[in-house]
Formats: C-alpha cells, sequence, structure tokens
C-alpha cells in the first residue's frame, strides 16, 4: 500500500518579536500558524508505532524554536520553519504555512495579516 496522509497543527499561538517596526521588535506582537505537512503514512497505518509516523509534538517543538527567533519578515520566518522541519523531518513531501500577524501597526479593522507559504521537496 502506498498511502500519503497530511499531519496539521491549527492556529498554534506565539507571542513573538517579528517585525519591521523597531516598537514591535521591541514589545512583540501575538501570532497564530497554522502548518500542514505531507508525508508517506504506510508504515505508521500498519505499524500503529510512533516510531513510523510524524511526531507532531516534535514539529510543534520546531515552529516553536524558530517563532522565538526574531524576524523583520513573516516570509524569512516560514522560510526557516519549512528548513528546519526538512532537515529534522526528509519523510516531509510538501506541505503550505501560514503565519498571521494579531494586529498588525497599521490603522485596521482585521483579525490578522498572513503569509502563506506551499512548499514541496
Amino acid at each position: 500500500m502506498n498511502v500519503n496522509g497530511s499531519v496539521t497543527l491549527s492556529e498554534m499561538r506565539f507571542h513573538a518579536m517579528h517585525g519591521v517596526m523597531p516598537q514591535e521588535r521591541k514589545v512583540g506582537n501575538e501570532f497564530v500558524v497554522s502548518l500542514r505537512v505531507d508525508y508517506p503514512m504506510d508504515k505508521a497505518m500498519q505499524s500503529d508505532a510512533l516510531d513510523d509516523a510524524l511526531d507532531y509534538s516534535a514539529v510543534y517543538a520546531i515552529v516553536y524554536r524558530e517563532m522565538e527567533k526574531p524576524s523583520k519578515l513573516l516570509e524569512n520566518v516560514a522560510g526557516r520553519i519549512i528548513s528546519a522541519l526538512h532537515a529534522e523531518f526528509p519523510q516531509i513531501t510538501s506541505g503550505e504555512i501560514s503565519i498571521g500577524k494579531i494586529a498588525p501597526p497599521f490603522k485596521s479593522e482585521l483579525s490578522s495579516a498572513n503569509v502563506s507559504v506551499k512548499f514541496s521537496f
């Protein structure tokens, strides 16, 4: 059997120091991150063993670690997360990440300003 599936971590919330404006990098902002990663699932489906699956707690730890590193651009944060995931989990074949800034530093009535990236290896 050849089965591809996804692990999705939805609406992870972080306080981080990302932004172009000096004030953003000083006091930070609230961010929401959603991530889907695709990988071959057939072994995990048959074995019921974590070693054959993608450990989503380890995926979360990578997102958390990269969100802790200040960046000016959300695109840079997304790129770092994608690179770190690929280095740690070479079985990931593709996915999508969305990073939203809850209160962007301009007058607006919106719930967040988001950057979304689709990727494949």
